[in-house]
């Protein structure tokens, strides 16, 4: 009798631990999600990108890649400067994930001042330089001593005294470079005034100079036409392409290469070319 209920608690007792062992694995099993066909992940959270930009044309390029993003699992929160120092401070100091704004000569000459280490991730468009007036119609009409506008900041400065030089009224020392200033002029034919300006003002000076270096962003927030409205513009094979830049840390994060991805996308290129009608040209 004592050998039978001995036998009985035994079988009762591993039917009780292999019910506990079940019990185990399907609570495991429905915890991770995981099956005997596969294994189902949990959708990731939507990623916040916080893009710094220049109004036009950058935030409205980053406006019509928003949905696009939205549906990458990507939330793009724009913020609005119209001056070239914050975005990049900003970015510095992990305010901003990243900021479009500049190109690479800019970007070089700010990392190098501050001592940042910021980077380019993508070049997205080219913004031509132009040269605008509203007492002249034809470069021929630049009278001797004529005042003439330029950006205060090096890299556009020397980039508009470029294209001076290219245009023929000025003729720069052979090393000056992309970083050219106003003491780098050799030759002044026509005695040009120089003033310098900073960049976002020089539309608002048209009436009081004769001749202004206008970026495209700035002139286009100012009504005019690059393609219509500029005396001379740079060729479409500028190398002052604006870009998408970012830090080193976050730089190769999924969250800014999907960025990178909608940035450069066909749809983008498509959406440059219609909207822009060859003031701004795409770089990729």
């Amino acid at each position: 009798m004592k050998k039978w209920t001995f036998a009985v608690l035994t079988m009762a007792l591993v039917l009780l631990l292999a019910a506990c062992g079940n019990s185990s694995s399907t609570s495991n099993t429905a915890a991770t999600g995981s099956t005997d066909t596969g294994t189902t992940e949990t959708a990731a959270e939507p990623v916040t990108l916080k893009v710094g930009a220049s109004p036009n044309p950058h935030a409205q390029i980053l406006e019509h890649i928003k949905p696009a993003l939205e549906a990458e699992g990507v939330n793009l929160e724009i913020v609005e400067f119209t001056d070239y120092i914050l975005p990049n401070t900003q970015l510095n100091e992990k305010e901003l994930d990243a900021n479009f704004f500049q190109h690479q000569p800019y970007l070089d000459d700010q990392n190098s001042k501050q001592g940042t280490d910021l980077v380019g991730v993508a070049k997205v468009h080219v913004e031509p330089f132009g040269a605008y007036s509203k007492k002249i119609t034809s470069i021929d009409e630049l009278q001797d001593g004529a005042t003439v506008a330029i950006p205060n900041d090096p890299t556009n400065g020397g980039r508009a005294l470029l294209l001076l030089e290219k245009q023929g009224l000025i003729k720069l020392k052979a090393d000056a470079g992309i970083t050219a200033t106003v003491g780098d002029i050799e030759e002044n034919s026509k005695n040009l005034e120089f003033i310098e300006i900073e960049a976002a003002a020089l539309p608002r000076q048209l009436d009081e100079v004769d001749l202004a270096l206008i970026n495209t962003n700035y002139a286009l927030e100012a009504g005019l036409v690059p393609t219509e409205d500029a005396l001379f513009i740079e060729d479409a094979d500028s190398p002052y392409a604006n870009l998408l830049v970012t830090r080193q840390d976050n730089k190769d994060s999924d969250a800014i290469k999907k960025l990178v991805a909608a940035l450069t996308s066909d749809d983008t290129k498509k959406f440059i070319e219609d909207e822009y009608k060859g003031s701004i040209v795409p770089a990729f």
